[in-house]
């Protein structure tokens, strides 16, 4: 779906790893995503759940494409590892994705392809399709059945402190202007 904004992104057949039946086992949600940045459309099944958590980052934080770090749209999240009082989350996964740079300039942020093309988006504009994107991840997981808790420690603080963490920027985003 091509916008006439400078950035959108949408997600749809949304899916668990094993398919589209609900699923409380499986804590990481799966889509179709596709995304506009300026002129370019791109495409990209991955781990919606992570995307917008990452998004939610990059309304108070720059976010640089790097090795070292997932991609705004990645293919998975194989780990979930909780920092010590389960307020923020670093999610690991394999190399697989899409992967643009935020960086916040003036009133506005810029995104910035592998290719190096940028678009300058207005923050408002930016915060409230991450604000939309992340409202409809939230909304499948809310139609489903409550998720099944891992017993393992680290499995289970890790999707804690996923939760803690989104809903903490969720609420900070609310406060920002834009």
């Amino acid at each position: 779906m091509v916008d006439l904004k400078n950035f959108s992104i949408h997600a749809d057949g949304f899916t668990w790893i094993c398919g589209p039946q609900d699923d409380p086992e499986d804590l990481c949600l799966h889509g179709h995503v596709t995304v506009q940045i300026g002129t370019a459309v791109m495409e990209y099944d991955g781990t919606v759940s992570a995307t917008a958590l990452y998004l939610l980052k990059t309304l108070t934080e720059d976010k640089i494409m790097s090795k070292e770090d997932i991609q705004m749209v990645p293919c998975c999240g194989h780990f979930l590892i909780a920092n010590k009082d389960l307020s923020q989350v670093t999610i690991l996964g394999c190399d697989s994705g899409l992967d643009w740079s935020v960086v916040h300039d003036g009133g506005g942020v810029r995104l910035i392809l592998p290719s190096g093309e940028e678009t300058w988006v207005p923050f408002g504009d930016y915060k409230a399709e991450v604000i939309r994107f992340a409202d409809a991840v939230e909304a499948f997981y809310r139609s489903c059945r409550p998720k099944h808790l891992p017993e393992d420690t680290f499995a289970r603080n890790g999707y804690i402190a996923f939760w803690n963490e989104w809903h903490r920027r969720y609420a900070e985003a609310a406060s920002l202007k834009g």
